[in-house]
């Protein structure tokens, strides 16, 4: 019996590095937000180990040690531990024999032709080096984690629908096999469009430490400082003040359209009253970078002070941290059991739960002589 009556969440990130503003953008505020909502009974946030592992098998002490720069990431934010669960994907064996079992429902061909799937294969230079099987399965490892919380909700960006999409391809392929077992989960994508993708501030697609391009949630203000007025790309036509300028695919614009508000302008630059006529003001001409990224530095900081600060905090009491973390872990433990068992008895391979077996056995035998 499913949790069929609950709206439950899963979510999570590879602890490879630090957060940064692209995943607050994409992920952290929306995860507050859902945690004070009231709407889901339980929220779960898999710190994805096993996943890292998959492109980094020869540096498991970097994942080691970026969990727990990802949960101070999460406890920095604002995400509460009294209502979220925070859990540890290598600590939970439910997932791997789920994904072994779903590996069953699922083609070589199906798994190819996952775009978001090639595209990080791609991305990562697997296509030259040759392709490690555990990434080549990430779609059904990914449908391990979603299936063994009864998640119903999954919130992703746009370039994971993929990955939810062949989560319901599996889903929906196990109940017509074993009987209405398994929760359909579906996507949850931001509405705002500047929530979907921030880009590094050089203009990169996507933000990556390999690259540099990242302003992290627990750099220091000189750092964030250096990252807007050393690499962040404005237009190259605009080239002196009275310049007519571009605001579309200006990253500090697109910046500015993630995280300022109006109530920043009225603080720090009262010339304006809202982006809109700052972006007017630059179009026509007479507005300088400098004045730009000066002010976004100003928004950037009001959002990170408060980050740091806590983030100091918690760093102070690694113990409370790391029985978090347990904690959560624990409770995961019990919850992906649980549905183990029901997936195990739906497949009848559930042995030993009881010695049912044998009068089947006897009958079996009974009827073969």
């Amino acid at each position: 019996m499913t949790n069929e009556n609950k709206h439950i969440i899963l979510t999570g990130d590879r602890p490879t590095g630090r957060l940064h503003l692209g995943h607050y953008v994409g992920s952290l505020k929306q995860r507050v937000e859902l945690q004070n909502s009231g709407k889901f009974d339980d929220i779960y946030i898999l710190i994805a180990d096993d996943q890292a592992l998959t492109d980094n098998v020869d540096n498991p002490r970097k994942i080691r040690e970026n969990i727990v720069n990802v949960i101070l990431d999460y406890l920095s934010v604002g995400l509460d531990p009294e209502k979220i669960t925070f859990c540890v994907q290598s600590a939970l064996p439910a997932l791997h024999a789920l994904t072994f079992y779903y590996m069953n429902l699922v083609t070589t061909a199906r798994l190819s032709r996952n775009p978001t799937v090639k595209a990080e294969i791609q991305m990562r230079g697997f296509a030259d080096e040759g392709l490690p099987a555990g990434f080549f399965t990430y779609p059904v490892s990914q449908t391990a984690d979603i299936t063994a919380f009864d998640a119903d909700v999954v919130p992703v960006g746009e370039d994971q629908l993929p990955m939810i999409e062949q989560a319901r391809e599996i889903v929906e392929k196990f109940n017509r096999i074993y009987g209405e077992t398994l929760v359909l989960p579906k996507a949850m994508i931001p509405e705002n469009e500047s929530q979907r993708r921030l880009p590094g501030v050089d203009g990169k697609a996507k933000m990556s430490k390999s690259l540099g391009n990242c302003i992290y949630l627990s750099d220091t203000p000189k750092t964030v400082k250096t990252q807007i007025n050393g690499k962040m790309f404005t237009d190259p036509a605009h080239l002196r003040i009275e310049d007519p300028g571009h605001t579309e695919g200006n990253v500090v614009f697109m910046y500015l359209d993630a995280f300022c508000t109006n109530e920043h302008f009225a603080e720090y630059l009262p010339d304006y009253s809202c982006l809109d006529e700052m972006k007017e003001h630059y179009r026509r001409g007479g507005l300088g970078d400098g004045v730009c990224k000066k002010f976004l530095i100003n928004v950037l900081e009001e959002l990170l002070r408060p980050v740091r600060a806590n983030r100091q905090k918690w760093e102070k009491d690694i113990d409370t941290v790391y029985d978090i973390l347990l904690a959560g872990t624990q409770k995961a433990q019990k919850v992906t059991n649980e549905t183990l068992a029901r997936v195990q008895k739906a497949m009848q391979i559930n042995y030993f739960e009881d010695r049912l077996v044998i009068d089947e056995w006897k009958k079996l035998l009974t009827t073969q002589k």
